[in-house]
């Protein structure tokens, strides 16, 4: 695998797979990987002839400085585990190298209404910061196919319609969401999680599953209501939001579709604090 630290270099390294029938294929992530981060690379592996993997920890997309200082950062266990999974290529700049001269200017992009609910809302400026790096990193990279997790449900929907509306020569293929054995989403700030919190926080993933047999039974204000109680039950997970949305949109699903085991494209999205740590988790729901 060869790690490498600037644009120029990665670029050079990158030229003989441009064309000639040949595909790159790019996982960008903040690192503190996981087997979840694994199965795209493995992705991107099989289904390209070279497969790149990023780790930046973007200053732009934490509106919390404290949430940006605890973030984990284990590079020598996240070198390891791409080595193992035989990554090509593992790019790791520096925030000099991304937002040369302390330029932290963000894009200014109209989403319409997928940038307002849920993470938009509760993380004022998160999506400004996410487009941003990720508009670099494939400049960067200019990739063929690009994977992300399912997990970030409203990132990957924000990521597929800005390469849509910029007409990017970037294929985005959102991968499932991998869970460990008691349901909870795989995902880096797990390691975050105190083993008392890590017990708590599979509460979110058996909502999401009760919720998911209620969909199509019971009304949305009768399902909002359960998670609410669920939550307030627990005494020690805080709800941040729960919404039952249309997936195409993110425009929340005000009545009960009048077909509902056959209606298209719904998502239960869910966010919680657990301690200090916040997770997230999403479902289909039809």
């Amino acid at each position: 695998m060869r790690i490498i630290q600037t644009i120029a270099a990665l670029q050079k390294e990158l030229a003989p797979f441009r064309g000639k029938n040949k595909t790159i294929g790019f996982v960008p992530t903040m690192g503190a990987l996981h087997e979840g981060h694994v199965s795209l690379i493995d992705m991107a592996r099989i289904e390209n002839h070279v497969s790149v993997c990023s780790i930046f920890v973007n200053p732009t997309q934490f509106n919390d400085p404290k949430d940006l200082e605890r973030y984990p950062r284990p590079l020598k266990e996240d070198e390891a585990l791409l080595k193992k999974a035989e990554c090509n290529i593992l790019f790791i700049p520096s925030v000099q190298e991304m937002y040369p001269g302390g330029d932290y200017t963000t894009l200014t992009e109209d989403f319409g209404n997928l940038d307002k609910v849920m993470e938009g809302k509760a993380r004022p400026g998160h999506f400004a910061g996410m487009i941003t790096i990720v508009s670099k990193l494939f400049n960067a990279v200019k990739p063929n196919n690009a994977y992300l997790g399912s997990k970030d449900f409203q990132q990957l929907t924000l990521v597929k319609y800005f390469a849509k509306k910029h007409n990017l020569p970037i294929n985005i293929i959102g991968c499932p969401i991998i869970r460990e054995a008691d349901g909870l989403a795989m995902s880096s700030r797990n390691r975050l999680l105190s083993e008392e919190e890590r017990k708590r926080a599979t509460l979110i993933p058996q909502t999401m599953n009760k919720v998911k047999e209620m969909w199509g039974t019971k009304s949305i204000v009768e399902i909002k209501q359960f998670v609410n109680d669920e939550f307030t039950k627990d005494g020690f997970l805080k709800l941040d939001y729960f919404e039952i949305s249309y997936a195409d949109t993110l425009v929340a699903v005000e009545d009960m579709p009048q077909t509902p085991k056959g209606a298209l494209n719904v998502v239960a999205c869910i966010a919680a604090f657990d301690g200090k740590i916040r997770l997230i988790d999403n479902i289909m729901l039809a």
